[in-house]
């Protein structure tokens, strides 16, 4: 009798081939607990997530609204807290209107995939994040992919496009090599094309720009309706959630046509509250931002001191870039036994032979905080150099 195929087979042989790579991912559980290691893996970057202000608010508000918002925004998933959080993203950024969704991925689905679509075309930065390439997947869109930071090949893709309209998309601050992008000169050339600019702010809100307000704003194009922007709500406000921020046209668009929007839960109340108190403590510590990219200096200055390959960080990210999935898999091991967690960022995360850890910069980290680093990353060197 002839067997039957087994239909989860290939699944094991393409783990055992990631194994054998180096690229199997595990989940590890952490406890309330405090593990007593210093935090440069998480995006907590203001040190947000364990304040009890913002704490205290969450609690609040699912006290007062429940633990879920118990349906889509266009539903019953929309509340007082939404609309304020969304009128607080926009006084703080100076955006004209905003919407708010249950996470930055979620948000940059919609503000690419429901403005694009046949007759569009995306241009689209190489280093962008994996959200905006699966956004770009889904748009139906021809898209070009662009050198990092290459305005002119931008302008050249837009202006042989045979597509009468065009989106822009680029990450604010790139997530893993921490540098900025050219967002005014990517502006221009988009206006000179006619063509809209998205902008991921997901790294840079709260850290770029005056007192935190983001990359755009920075540039002074806050006030331009041809710029889309999207926020996470998980990284400097220490919550969860995501916007996106641009002209009423474009708010409209996204309620009647987003589909991540108006076939997803609302973001949770609680969630809502806790970015909204994140943002008043934001506006009343304004010299926060500032510190983060103070530390996020610091960091990457001891990493080239100690001869480990970095860049010049413009937000809170700092990559050290080791090669080999298993030379960055060891490093994080070593930090991790002198007690430091750092992440690490192997393909497809990030190019072929450009395994990293990945260290992100906190506001509150101490003095003490950074002897520990400097340990560290003096025993990453050290094993890099006997290898």
């Amino acid at each position: 009798m002839e067997q039957t195929p087994d239909p989860l087979a290939r699944f094991r042989t393409a783990t055992a081939a990631r194994e054998a790579a180096g690229l199997r991912r595990t989940l590890r559980a952490r406890t309330p607990d405090d593990d007593g290691l210093v935090d440069l893996a998480s995006n907590d970057y203001l040190g947000l997530a364990r304040d009890a202000r913002v704490a205290q608010a969450a609690v609040a508000a699912t006290l007062a609204w429940g633990t879920g918002s118990t349906g889509s925004r266009l539903v019953t998933g929309s509340t007082a807290l939404h609309a304020r959080l969304e009128a607080a993203l926009c006084g703080f950024t100076g955006a004209e209107g905003a919407l708010v969704f249950s996470s930055g991925y979620l948000a940059n689905l919609a503000a690419v995939a429901a403005l694009a679509g046949p007759g569009t075309l995306v241009v689209s930065e190489a280093g962008n994040h994996a959200s905006i390439v699966d956004a770009c997947r889904l748009s139906r869109s021809r898209v070009v992919v662009t050198p990092h930071k290459d305005v002119t090949a931008v302008e050249k893709a837009l202006a042989d496009r045979e597509e009468e309209h065009a989106i822009v998309v680029t990450d604010a601050v790139f997530s893993v090599d921490g540098d900025l992008a050219p967002v005014g000169e990517l502006h221009a050339a988009a206006v000179r094309q006619g063509a809209l600019l998205v902008v991921d702010e997901a790294h840079a809100l709260g850290v770029i720009g005056p007192e935190g307000r983001g990359a755009v704003y920075g540039a002074g194009l806050a006030g331009e309706r041809a710029i889309v922007r999207t926020v996470t709500l998980s990284k400097s406000l220490g919550a969860q959630g995501g916007a996106v921020l641009g002209a009423p046209e474009v708010i409209e668009t996204l309620v009647d046509t987003g589909r991540s929007f108006i076939f997803d839960t609302g973001l949770a109340p609680g969630s809502v509250a806790a970015a909204l108190a994140a943002l008043d403590i934001l506006r009343t510590q304004p010299e926060l931002p500032e510190l983060v990219r103070t530390r996020a200096e610091e960091l990457a200055a001891m990493a080239r001191g100690l001869g480990l390959e970095t860049g010049e960080p413009a937000g809170a990210v700092v990559p050290i870039v080791l090669g080999r999935p298993e030379t960055a898999l060891r490093a994080a091991a070593i930090c991790t036994e002198h007690g430091v967690r750092a992440g690490c960022f192997r393909p497809p995360s990030v190019p072929v032979g450009r395994s990293c850890l990945r260290l992100t910069a906190r506001a509150n980290l101490s003095s003490d905080d950074l002897a520990v680093i400097r340990g560290a990353l003096t025993a990453v060197a050290e094993m890099k150099v006997s290898m």
